[in-house]
């Protein structure tokens, strides 16, 4: 196939993918105003945005396993158009109950990243899979494209045409996709089986890029619907302002994860994730701490004063944020295309899975701590905590074996 027609392909499947993303983030802004409605506390509110996340998180190996047997084209297809019909019933959705049964339906769009990878690559030769991937990874974005659409439609029309405007734009990407995408190219006749790909989770190395990419693409998710109501409730902002806001963190997340993938292959996995994981460190440690008034007692009688982020350095933080995390999901499978070359379909379904997992959980204990402790910068704190175990982990497993004195293996 030509190069012109394999971007094409690219393209189309790219943008399939912005889409489901965006409806996959689509409770991180409509449910601002659900909340509301239904009059839901933090921990269900957490429930009721990272539902989506659920299924999109365990479908992602099965489908990443049967794109090998049925085809990228018909499952991605199949995924836009069938997503469609629970996303907007959705809109007529009035008990909370009713958004997590129909957010466990419509949360599969969340798998189309394992559907698309393997299909974009197969049109690329192995010197360039990286750059398709990576292109494609940039989807992504589909979280800052919600965050600049779902707002202005609830402020003009309500949040119940949200979710009608989206299930429209999944039947037209599914026209779009078909028109201009491509019929698999030719795969083996056989592929090994489920048991035999699930092998590899005997190697701890597997484990480790689970916890990796729980942070980095976990945390990517579970921020990118948090900020909204994050912005809100701290800086008493508008639905809209808090949204545009919160793009400062999930839009480079999404635009960056290619630039990580040079840089990955440029100084390699380790040094990427090495300094990604310091860079969210210090990020997340000024991002945690709290608004703060102190009282000093002098010679001159009491001082008083207070500590805050103000909303612009927030943002800046945020934005540092994002592009690490961006980077952080792009060296974390430089290691997997390094390490398991041969099982690469496999491992990267089942650390995708974990990924997703941490974005599914990550909100809920969000809100469940918020709920405990009332300060809305305790998602910053756990995410700091969790920071440091990955540090902690790397550390042992590569940085203490590395020479750092001149050493020869």
């Amino acid at each position: 196939m030509s190069g012109v027609r394999s971007f094409i392909v690219l393209l189309a499947t790219t943008w399939a993918f912005t889409i489901c993303f965006a409806v996959w983030m689509m409770f991180g802004v409509t449910g601002i105003p659900i909340r509301e409605q239904l009059g839901l506390n933090s921990v269900e509110f957490g429930l009721l945005t990272a539902t989506p996340v659920l299924t999109g998180a365990l479908f992602r190996l099965p489908l990443g396993i049967w794109t090998d047997r049925l085809g990228g084209r018909r499952l991605m297809l199949a995924l836009l158009l069938c997503c469609a019909v629970p996303v907007w019933i959705s809109s007529y959705a009035t008990a909370l109950w009713h958004f997590i049964l129909l957010g466990l339906a419509l949360g599969l769009v969340g798998a189309s990243f394992s559907v698309g990878t393997p299909y974009v690559a197969r049109f690329f030769p192995k010197e360039k899979r990286g750059f398709a991937m990576g292109f494609f990874g940039a989807g992504t974005v589909g979280a800052a494209l919600n965050m600049f659409v779902a707002p202005w439609l609830i402020g003009a029309y309500g949040w119940q045409t949200v979710p009608k405007v989206y299930a429209v734009a999944l039947v037209v990407t599914a026209v779009i996709f078909w028109i201009f995408s491509a019929p698999d190219p030719a795969r083996a006749a056989t592929s090994p089986s489920m048991l035999s790909q699930l092998a590899v989770l005997r190697d701890p190395r597997v484990w480790k890029y689970c916890q990796y990419y729980s942070i980095v693409f976990g945390g990517f998710t579970a921020l990118s619907i948090w900020m909204p109501q994050y912005f809100k409730s701290e800086y008493g902002l508008s639905i809209a302002q808090a949204s545009l806001l919160a793009v400062s963190f999930a839009l480079p997340a999404g635009v960056f994860r290619a630039f990580g993938g040079w840089l990955s292959d440029r100084f390699g996995a380790h040094n990427v994730t090495w300094w990604v994981l310091w860079i969210a460190w210090i990020c997340l440690f000024l991002l945690s701490y709290p608004k703060t008034e102190l009282t000093i007692h002098t010679v001159n009688g009491p001082a008083s004063f207070g500590i805050a982020l103000p909303t612009w350095f927030f943002t800046v933080l945020l934005f540092v944020l994002g592009i690490a995390f961006a980077c952080g999901m792009a060296s974390t499978f430089k290691y997997i295309r390094d390490d398991f070359p041969e099982n690469m379909g496999a491992v990267s379904g089942i650390v995708g899975m974990a990924g997703g997992l941490g974005g599914f959980l990550l909100p809920i204990m969000f809100g469940a701590i918020l709920d405990r402790l009332g300060v809305n910068s305790s998602c910053f704190m756990l995410l700091y905590g969790i920071v440091w175990v990955s540090l902690t982990l790397n550390y042992l497993t590569e940085v203490r074996r590395a020479p750092v004195m001149g050493e020869t293996s």
